[in-house]
Parts: C-alpha cells; structure tokens; sequence
C-alpha cells in the first residue's frame, strides 16, 4: 500500500491538528487563557489590560452612532453568541439523535441536571435572600462543559463511556437550562418591534428548513443580519438570538447510509477504472468529474446541522472560548478579606457550586433511580456519581458569563469571580481524585 507522502507543512501542522482533535485540549487551552488573563491582572499591566477592554468601536451614519460598544461587550454579546450557537447545535443534535433521544435514557441525566440548577440557587439565596446580591442566583447553577469534560478525559480508558456520556448529557441540559435562565430573568427593556421582526426572521429560516433549503450561507445572512441583530437591539440577550437560529438548521440527510455506501462504492470503481492517458500528477477531467461527484454524495449524506457543528468546535474551543476567560478571568487577587466577604456573594456563588452541584446531582439521580424511572448506567457507581458531581461544580465559562449580566457593582463582580474560581479549582481536583481512585485499586 503505498503511503501518502507528507509535505514539510503537513509536518509541522501534523501535530497541532492532532493536538486539536484530542477531546482534553479545548479545557487545557482554556486553563492557560484563566492563568493568563490572572497574571496580566494581577501584574505591572493591569491598568492597560483592562484599559484595552473599555477601547469602543462601532460605525456611524448621519452623524448618529450604531453598535457603539466597548470590546468586553461585543465579546460577550458577538463572540458568545457565536457560541451558544453551537450550544443550540449540539442541543439539537442531542434532542434529534443523541442521548436526549430516547426518553427513558434521558430521564437521568436531565433530572441530575435540574438538580444541579435548582440546588445551588437555592444554596445561593440561603446566603443572600434580598439586595442586589439576590440577582446572582443565577451564577452557580452553571456547569462548564469544556473544563469539566477536560478534566474527565484526563482520565482516560479508566473510567467506563457511560460516565462520558452522562456528563455530556448533564451538561448539554445544564446549558439549556442557563440559557432559559438568561431568557426569562436576565432581559429587561424589551422592544416588541425588534423582537417580532426577529421573530418573522425565525420564522423564515424555518420556512427554508422545511422546504429544503440546506445552503449554509443562507442561514449564515439570516441569522446574523435577521436574528442577531434584531435581538440585540431588541433587549433580549443576543444569545439567546444564537440558540433559537440554531434549532433552524436542518438535521436531515437527502439519502440514507445504506444509498451513500452503494453510490461511493460505485464512483469508486469508476474512478479505478478510469486509466489515465499519459503518467502526470493532475487528473483527467473524466476523474475530476467522479471526484466532484464523491463530495456532492458525501455532503448530500451529512446533516447541515453536524456539518457546522464540525466545522465550528475547533473555532470555539481553540479561539472564542480562550478570548472570552481572557476578558472575563482576569481579576485582581489582592482584594483585602474584609472587601471579599462585605457581602455574601463569594460564600454564596462557593457553597452554591461546590455544596449544591453535587447535592444536586447525586440527590436528584438516586432519587429517580430509588423510584425506578430510570437504571443507573452501566459502569456508574455512588462514587463516581458523587465524582461527575464534584466536576458539575466547574462552572467557569457560563457562571462569569452570568455574572457580568447579574451584576453592575465591580465589587460583587469581583467577589463572584473569586467564588467561581475557588469551586472551580477544589471541584475539578476533588472530582479528578474521587474518579481516579477505582481505577487505582482495581489495578
């Protein structure tokens, strides 16, 4: 068999793409973009780092000004809702096909979930019932997915799949559900006129979905000139514009597996068969014919919806994802204790993460497998459980995303933060030991 020959280029890319495809990366990429963003906060910097993120752009047009944000705003607000996009394409995928599918399978990953949103907040108003500090129930109830999977993935082959999956499905649920909490409780200021034109924009890419409109660039206009736009200025969140656009994506092939693998089969023979006229590297046109054939086949078999959700991760993981925790981490660490318990927020966001994720989780779980609506997964025991718990509590992403929404006050900003990466820290550690530790002792 004769191997492809690799150019200096593929050499030195070789490993990156590789590094890229590894499931752990998107967390470690993460991890480094907190210990930066901590660093130039806490360094001879600070004052430009967070100068540079004040720095407003937008455009104007007879003399009145359009979209004139600062940077930390239209990375909240842009590159996020470019992420919660395919947080609605992976929450489609899930529902479609994945572990959401099946309503029996399902059932316990969404209860430990709910769990895991309603305990927290709960934990949370315990220590701050009243005052502006009240609006911050909201923040423990996240779970970050990329740095709790990370830290799964860690791991390795040491822990069964099913614990994978369930915390996959945990949080893809979780994430629904802080989206719906962003929605209902952290809008205010609405414009019906925007609102109702995005709507007729969603309404539209529907439409095309059903007729079978399936051309990327289509919904890419719409939902960014339409949507997008529409709800920010609307005054609901704009990424909750990204999550309804993205439920709009067909999930549907045009044939079926077993017609793909009988048309490759026969491009194949033909493109075998095909002897060409004289010994070039360039193809005959008969072949680039096959060729074109071929890939019009392969992206006829693949759903619109996988397709960007692919060809998305890698941008996510490895670009806004990092860009956002450099905006967002970045927190001075030498506030005095007496500014950092002033109020409640930092014990109540802690508790909240640490003490009602896992309460949450394994609560809820025993709970709907005690009355028998569901098995627990095969693999799965208390300990892990209370393990996956331990790694709900890594609410990173989400939870300062929900802060700079809940808050105006720096200082209950500040002592969120300080909240979030304390649990944080201690629930990834803890979770990563309690899981390791079978493994260990059945070696």
């Amino acid at each position: 068999m004769q191997t492809i020959k690799q150019s200096p280029i593929e050499r030195i890319s070789k490993p990156i793409q590789s590094f890229i495809a590894q499931e752990k990366s998107g967390g470690i990429v993460l991890g480094i973009s907190v210990v930066l963003a901590l660093i130039l906060a806490n360094s001879a910097w600070a004052d430009s780092y967070h100068h540079f993120l004040e720095n407003s752009f937008g455009f104007q047009w007879n003399g009145k000004s359009y979209f004139d944000f600062n940077l930390h705003h239209w990375i909240n607000d842009g590159l996020m809702a470019i992420f919660f996009f395919v947080v609605g394409l992976e929450l489609k995928r899930e529902i479609v096909g994945g572990e959401l599918a099946n309503p029996r399978k399902a059932m316990l990953p969404i209860a430990a979930a709910l769990g895991g949103m309603a305990v927290p907040a709960a934990i949370y108003l315990l220590f701050n019932p009243s005052g502006e500090a009240h609006s911050g129930w909201g923040i423990p109830m996240a779970t970050d997915i990329a740095f709790a999977l990370g830290v799964l993935y860690l791991l390795g082959d040491r822990i069964p799949l099913s614990l994978k999956v369930f915390l996959t499905a945990l949080a893809i649920v979780d994430d629904l559900g802080a989206v719906l909490v962003i929605a209902f409780f952290y809008t205010s200021d609405i414009s019906t006129v925007h609102l109702f034109i995005g709507g007729m924009v969603l309404v539209l890419m529907y439409i095309g979905n059903k007729l079978g409109v399936r051309s990327i660039f289509f919904y890419a206009v719409l939902g960014i000139g339409g949507v997008w736009t529409t709800f920010l200025l609307s005054g609901v969140h704009a990424t909750i514009a990204a999550v309804l656009a993205a439920f709009t994506i067909p999930a549907d092939v045009r044939i079926n597996e077993k017609s793909f693998i009988e048309k490759i089969q026969r491009y194949l023979d033909r493109f075998r068969n095909l002897d060409p006229t004289e010994n070039t590297p360039t193809l005959t046109n008969e072949q680039l014919h096959v060729l074109e054939q071929i890939n019009t086949t392969t992206i006829a078999a693949t759903p619109p919806l996988q397709r960007l959700e692919h060809a998305m991760h890698p941008m996510i993981s490895f670009f806004i994802i990092p860009i956002f925790a450099l905006a967002n981490a970045g927190v001075s660490l030498s506030i005095d204790l007496d500014s950092l318990f002033s109020s409640n927020v930092a014990i109540g966001v802690a508790m909240g993460l640490l003490l009602g994720k896992v309460i949450g989780v394994v609560g809820f779980t025993l709970l709907f497998v005690k009355l028998g609506v569901a098995p627990f997964p095969r693999g799965m025991n208390i300990r892990n459980l209370i393990g996956l718990g331990m790694l709900a509590a890594i609410g990173f992403t989400m939870s300062l995303f929900i802060t700079s929404l809940a808050f105006s006050h720096q200082e209950h900003i500040t002592q969120a933060k300080i909240g979030i990466f304390a649990a944080s820290l201690i629930g990834g550690i803890a979770g990563y030991a309690i899981l390791k530790r079978p493994s260990t002792k059945k070696r």
